[in-house]
């Protein structure tokens, strides 16, 4: 290419350039894009005052029972309240939507309300009583407060940045209608119940002191009244108390099962289980298997420890579990071993049966029957199950299996199956069994056992994670396996009503996580039988 043909090439860019440039200008002079940016201009300042009004003033005090509280909003996607309750711990609750986040903290207490508690412990049941209306009041108060304090923020913020009136004017309509449209959002989508199902945080033995007990939740969920006066309360009593912790008074018609699962030789599992029974005042204990790793007879001593449980210790075989194991926990003068067995336990019916399959042992193993659903072990298991408990001549109350994969065909025999083996938690519905009898591999249930005024009985699955942080192979990941068990609340007439999951941060970490859950309180998955967890070769 010549010198000419260059400079020609090269004056086409220069004009082309300049083309561009001034079309571009002559868009950015335009009236209207010009409007645009100052809108968007006026409009990001006046959100960062909002956000920067709310975070540095956005509180308020308020009295609730003995306690100088103080309450407070800040900007969130998530939304929710957390009740912070030193050195208790702190109650998250799924209150409401974002993108406002509550927050009380109940860090003082009031000198001459707390004497006088302490000299009238009758004062505490009308602390709570009035619990209620402080909270409301104190709420519409922070709102009030909020939005004045956003607007302001705004204005000021919009008047050092733009010294325009119009501009400023801009930003407090701005402001307003933001923090009018999040509150109102907050408002819509209040959800009251959410103080039946608290996520706790904190020491394991202040739990069910500061959540309550899960019998009169679970009866009374919808009036949060209710809980929020028991939760003022119990708290009042802890800060009140001179001498002890007060003693946690269950409801007398509730029964509290603990269910632990693939302990995996972790020796710090049987600490908090035994913590976990004293506190909750646990009635007996059940665990779904995998307690050991090879099942080896050098195994065999880590069970001797199940009698320091001091409760009845209802045992069915995993399949990291070796006939020598169970015949081991057997041993055990406080535990009962079910393999194809229905017993009877604090006025609770409980069937169970041990996983057919051994695993540290190939040569035990049964071969996969993945193109023979019908021949599978698993099912099999299930299925003599469910024929024991249909012969049993009374409804039985829980069934227990190890793996998830055994629970099928007792859909409609029991209302709850409990299972372990996945290592992570899983609650779902079993999906309804199968109305043609040549379908299935097991025995229908007959309509009497499975029927309660012509309604087909539902059965729900509660998957335990590992109460033993799945052992030595917790460790493997970057994260320990968290140690996870659960307390299950039943109430007189043997319905599950309730349940705690707890979660222990994992091998060497002291973090300790409770959530309530509240049955029916919120819908529940139905459960995928079809993919068998025991296809999972690290269990």
């Amino acid at each position: 290419m010549t010198d000419h043909q260059w400079l020609h090439r090269w004056s086409t860019i220069r004009r082309r350039a300049g083309t561009t440039a001034a079309a571009t200008g002559r868009l950015y002079r335009n009236r209207w894009t010009r409007r645009v940016r100052i809108a968007a201009a006026v409009g990001l300042v006046s959100l960062g005052g909002v956000v920067i009004g709310t975070m540095l003033f956005g509180h308020t005090d308020l009295n609730v029972g003995p306690f100088r509280a103080e309450m407070s909003i800040s900007p969130s996607i998530q939304g929710g309240t957390e009740v912070d309750i030193p050195p208790l711990g702190s109650l998250h609750l799924d209150s409401h939507d974002g993108p406002i986040h509550l927050k009380v903290n109940l860090a003082s207490l009031d000198q001459n309300r707390t004497e006088a508690l302490i000299d009238d412990p009758a004062a505490i049941g009308s602390a709570g009583e009035n619990a209620v209306d402080d909270v409301r009041s104190g709420v519409i108060r922070l709102g009030l407060r909020s939005l004045g304090i956003a607007v302001l923020s705004a204005m000021i913020l919009a008047a050092l940045i733009f010294r325009n009136m119009r501009r400023v004017a801009g930003a407090m309509v701005t402001a307003l209608v933001a923090t009018l449209g999040s509150l109102g959002l907050a408002a819509g989508t209040l959800r009251p119940d959410s103080i039946a199902e608290p996520r706790y945080e904190g020491l394991l033995v202040n739990a069910p002191a500061v959540v309550g007990d899960a019998r009169r939740i679970a009866d009374n969920y919808g009036r949060y009244a209710d809980q929020l006066q028991q939760i003022v309360s119990n708290v009042s009593r802890l800060y009140t108390t001179v001498s002890t912790l007060p003693v946690y008074e269950p409801a007398g018609n509730t029964t509290r099962i603990l269910h632990v699962s693939d302990l995996h030789l972790n020796p710090a599992s049987w600490g908090l289980i035994r913590t976990v029974v004293q506190t909750f005042d646990i009635n007996a204990v059940i665990d779904t298997g995998d307690m050991v790793d090879w099942g080896s007879s050098a195994e065999t001593g880590y069970v001797s420890s199940i009698p320091s449980v001091g409760v009845p210790y209802i045992y069915v075989r995993g399949n990291h579990d070796s006939p020598a194991i169970q015949a081991a926990v057997a041993r055990q003068k406080n535990a009962i071993v079910l393999d194809d067995k229905v017993v009877e336990v604090d006025g609770l019916t409980i069937a169970g049966i041990g996983d057919p399959e051994f695993t540290p042992d190939k040569s035990e193993t049964p071969a996969a029957k993945a193109d023979d659903p019908g021949n599978d072990p698993l099912v099999l298991a299930g299925g003599r199950l469910a024929t024991t408990v249909e012969n049993y001549g009374k409804p039985v109350d829980i069934a227990l299996v190890h793996d998830p994969a055994m629970a099928q065909p007792l859909s409609g025999v029991v209302p709850l199956v409990l299972a372990g083996h996945k290592h992570q938690r899983e609650v779902s519905l079993l999906p309804a069994p199968t109305p043609d009898p040549s379908a299935a591999p097991f025995p229908e249930p007959s309509p009497s056992a499975n029927t309660a005024a012509g309604t087909p009985m539902q059965t729900r699955l509660l998957v335990e994670g590992s109460t033993g942080g799945a052992g030595l192979r917790g460790l493997e990941k970057e994260k320990p396996t968290p140690l996870s068990l659960s307390v299950l609340y039943f109430d007189e007439k043997h319905q599950l009503k309730a349940y705690d999951d707890i979660r222990l941060g994992g091998t060497g970490q002291s973090n300790v996580e409770m959530q309530r859950n509240v049955v029916g309180a919120k819908e529940e998955p139905s459960a995928t039988p079809s993919t068998p967890a025991s296809a999972e070769p690290s269990r």
